[in-house]
C-alpha cells in the first residue's frame, strides 16, 4: 500500500501472504539445496514466471515477486495496490494507477508532486503540494487580484473597482465577472460655497468646500468622499452671511473709533487710567466665522519695577526704577532685618523711608558690624511695586590670621594688634577617629601672650582628625583649624620565643594590642608566606590561641601545615596603616628545625634552608 518494489521484491515491514507462508513451510519440509522433492521434482524448476526461487536453511522454495500474490508455483496473480484507495496508498490530492506487479501515483489538478515528476511512488516521502496559481500575473484580469486556495484560486476586485456581470469571488474559467473602475462623476454643489482645488472622481477621492467671501459656516465637516456605490457623500456645509455684531469687551479697556461688524471690520481699544498694554495697541477683527477675533494683548496694571539693587561702601544701597512708571517724586519704604553672627545677640530690625525724584536712588544705612542683613525696598502706597530684596553681611575685624601647623601638633599664627599689649586666646580642641566611632577627645584651655606671632603645642593623640578653634578675647569670631596627626609605630608583639627540633609546635597565644598609638591593620607584604590574618574584634576576651598548620583560613590566608624536613622561622607582625602611612613592628615567635608536619601547599620564598612563615595578627581596626 503506497510502496514501490523494495529490496528482495517485498516492501520492508509487510507480512507474507498466507499462501506464500504455506509454501515456505512446505519448502522447509523438503531436502537440501538442489535435492529433488519427495516426488523427485526440482523445486526451482516448478516456480511461476512471476516468482523467484529462494533458498533458506538448505531448503529451496518458490516465492511470488513483490506486487504478486499466490503459492509461487502454480499461481502468482497481480496485486491491486490501488484497491485501498488513492488517499491511503498515494496520499492526499492524488489518483492511484495499478500496473502489473506495481502501481504509480499522479497529483490531482491544482497540485504538483514535490519531486517535480509527473508520476511518483511515495516510498521516498514524495507528496502532492498545492500549486500557487497566483504566481502568474493577470490571471484574474484588469482591476482584480488573485487569492490562492487549496487546489485552485479565487479572484476579487481591487479597491476602487466594482464587479460587473457576475459574483465575487469568481473564477475566470467558470464566471464572466469583470472588475470596472468606480467613477462618482462631478461633486454636488453647495449654495454660496465652492470646491477647493482640483479633484478626481475615483473611489475614495475627496473634495473640500469653502464658503464664498462674506459667508461663513459653523460646520467643520467640509469634506465629501466618493463612495463604493459610485456616488458622492452629501455635503454638510451650510454657508451663512457674515455679521459679527457688537465687538467683545476687554477688561480695563474701552472702545475707540467707529467699527464695522462685517467681514474684516476692526475694533480698537484703549486701556483705562493706571493700566497699559506694553506690547502694543489692542484690536479685534471680524472673522470669516462671523465672530470677533480674541486679541492676545490685555491691559495690565502699571507696577513699579525696582531692579539692580546693590550694596556699596559696606552700608549703602542703590537701585534703579523702570522709566515712566512713577510720578516725578516717589516715596520708598526700606525695611531692614539683621542678625549678628553671635546667635546670643538680639536681632536688629527697623524701617526707614526715602522720597526722591531720582531714577537711580541711593541711601546709606546705620548698620552694625558682623551682622547678616536683609534689605527689602518697595514704593509707598497708593502705587504698587514688586519688592526688591538683597542680603549681605557687614564686615568684622578678625585679629587672628595666618594660622599654620608645624611639628604635627603645634600651631603658629599672627595677631593684628599693637606690639607689647597682652591678648588672651581661648582654645577648644576636638578629636575624632572615623574608623573608631567610640573614640572622642575634647580639651578646652586658654593662654595669654603679648607676642604678635604666638605659638602653642597641643597634647594630641596619633592617628586622629582634630578641629581646633582659636578665639581672641578681643574678637567675637573664632578661627577654626583642621589637622590630622600621623600614626606611630605599634608596640612590639609580646611573644615567648620557642625553638622546636622535629616535634610538634606549641600553640601561639595572642593578646589584643593596645590602640593608644592609632589604628592597627594588616599587610601581606612580607617574605615567605602569610599564614593567618586576625582582627582584634575576633580575639575573644583579649586572648586567643592559634595552632600553626591547622589547615584553616584566618581572614583570607590559609594556615598550611609545615613541610616535613624543612626549617622555619615563624614571625608575628603588627602593621599600622592610616592615610597612606604605614608603621610596622614584628617579633620572632619560634624557630623550627626539621618539621615533622606535612605541608600540603606552600607559596613563598625560601631564605637559604629556612622558610619564613609570617603569622600576621591584625589586632585592631582596619584603617587602610
Amino acid at each position: 500500500m503506497g510502496w514501490g518494489p523494495g529490496p528482495g521484491g517485498r516492501p520492508p515491514g509487510l507480512p507474507l501472504p498466507p499462501p506464500l507462508l504455506l509454501l515456505l513451510l512446505l519448502g522447509q519440509a523438503r531436502g537440501g539445496p538442489g535435492a529433488p522433492g519427495a516426488d523427485g521434482l526440482n523445486v526451482c524448476a516448478t516456480c511461476h514466471e512471476h516468482a523467484t526461487c529462494k533458498q533458506e536453511e538448505g531448503k529451496k522454495m518458490c516465492i511470488c515477486n513483490y506486487g504478486f500474490v499466490g503459492n509461487g508455483r502454480t499461481q502468482c496473480i497481480d496485486k491491486n495496490e490501488c484497491q485501498l484507495g488513492a488517499t491511503v496508498v498515494c496520499g492526499n490530492h492524488t489518483s492511484c494507477h495499478n500496473t502489473l506487479g506495481g502501481f504509480y501515483c499522479i497529483c490531482l489538478e491544482g497540485y504538483r508532486a514535490t519531486n517535480n515528476d509527473t508520476t511518483f511512488i511515495p516510498n521516498d516521502g514524495t507528496f502532492c503540494a498545492d500549486v500557487d496559481e497566483c504566481e502568474s500575473s493577470g490571471l484574474c484580469g484588469h482591476g482584480a487580484r488573485c487569492v490562492n486556495t487549496q487546489g485552485s484560486f479565487e479572484c476579487y476586485c481591487l479597491d476602487g473597482y466594482s464587479p460587473r456581470n457576475g459574483p465575487v469571488p469568481f473564477h475566470p474559467a467558470r464566471e464572466a465577472t469583470s472588475c470596472t473602475a468606480i467613477d462618482c462623476g462631478p461633486p454636488p454643489d453647495v449654495p454660496d460655497g465652492y470646491v477647493l482645488g482640483n479633484y478626481t472622481s475615483q473611489l475614495g477621492s475627496q473634495v473640500r468646500y469653502a464658503c464664498k467671501e462674506g459667508f461663513f459656516s459653523d460646520s467643520e465637516d467640509i469634506v465629501s468622499s466618493c463612495t463604493s456605490s459610485g456616488t458622492w457623500e452629501s455635503p454638510k456645509l451650510i454657508c451663512q452671511e457674515i455679521n459679527c455684531g457688537h465687538p467683545p469687551e476687554v477688561q480695563h479697556a474701552f472702545l475707540v473709533k467707529n467699527h464695522s461688524s462685517s467681514l474684516g471690520g476692526v475694533a480698537h481699544y484703549r486701556c483705562q487710567e493706571g493700566f497699559e498694554s506694553p506690547a502694543g495697541p489692542i484690536t479685534s477683527v471680524c472673522t470669516e466665522k462671523g465672530t470677533w477675533s480674541e486679541s492676545p494683548l490685555t491691559c495690565t496694571e502699571i507696577i513699579t519695577k525696582i531692579s539692580d539693587l546693590s550694596v556699596f561702601n559696606k552700608t549703602c544701597v542703590r537701585w534703579q526704577v523702570n522709566p515712566g512708571s512713577l510720578p516725578s517724586r516717589t516715596t520708598y519704604v526700606i525695611h531692614i532685618k539683621g542678625q549678628q553672627l553671635d546667635p546670643q545677640d538680639l536681632p536688629h530690625e527697623e524701617t526707614v523711608t526715602l522720597t526722591t525724584d531720582s531714577r537711580t536712588p541711593a541711601v546709606c544705612l546705620a548698620l552694625q558690624q558682623a551682622t547678616n542683613y536683609t534689605v527689602s525696598i518697595t514704593t509707598a502706597p497708593p502705587r504698587r511695586s514688586v519688592p526688591a530684596v538683597i542680603g549681605f553681611e557687614t564686615a568684622v575685624e578678625q585679629p587672628v590670621s595666618n594660622v599654620s601647623v608645624f611639628n604635627d601638633t603645634c600651631l603658629r599664627w599672627r595677631h593684628r594688634k599693637t606690639a607689647g599689649l597682652q591678648e588672651m586666646y581661648l582654645f577648644h580642641v576636638q578629636g575624632q577617629r572615623w574608623y573608631q566611632k567610640e573614640f572622642a577627645q575634647e580639651v578646652v584651655f586658654n593662654i595669654s601672650t603679648s607676642s604678635q606671632t604666638p605659638e602653642v603645642c597641643l597634647s594630641l593623640r596619633p592617628g586622629t582628625n582634630y578641629s581646633v578653634s582659636i578665639q581672641a578675647l578681643s574678637s567675637k569670631l573664632p578661627v577654626v583649624v583642621s589637622l590630622t596627626t600621623p600614626i606611630t609605630d605599634p608596640l612590639l608583639p609580646e611573644v615567648d620565643f620557642h625553638t622546636v627540633h622535629g616535634g610538634p609546635l606549641p600553640r601561639l597565644r595572642l593578646r589584643r594590642a593596645s590602640e593608644a598609638n592609632g589604628p592597627i591593620s594588616n599587610t601581606s607584604n612580607a617574605d615567605g608566606y602569610v599564614a593567618a590574618e586576625l582582627l582584634a574584634k575576633d580575639v575573644a576576651d583579649d586572648v586567643m590561641e592559634l595552632s600553626i598548620g591547622d589547615r584553616l583560613y584566618y581572614g583570607k590566608y590559609y594556615n598550611a601545615p609545615l613541610k616535613t624536613g624543612n626549617d622555619y622561622c615563624i614571625i608575628v607582625r603588627i602593621t599600622s596603616e592610616w592615610n597612606q602611612d604605614r608603621r610596622v613592628s614584628c617579633a620572632v615567635w619560634a624557630r623550627v628545625k626539621g618539621s615533622s608536619i606535612t605541608l600540603q601547599q606552600i607559596a613563598g620564598i625560601g631564605l637559604g634552608s629556612v622558610a619564613v612563615v609570617v603569622v600576621l595578627a591584625t589586632l585592631s581596626f582596619t584603617a587602610v
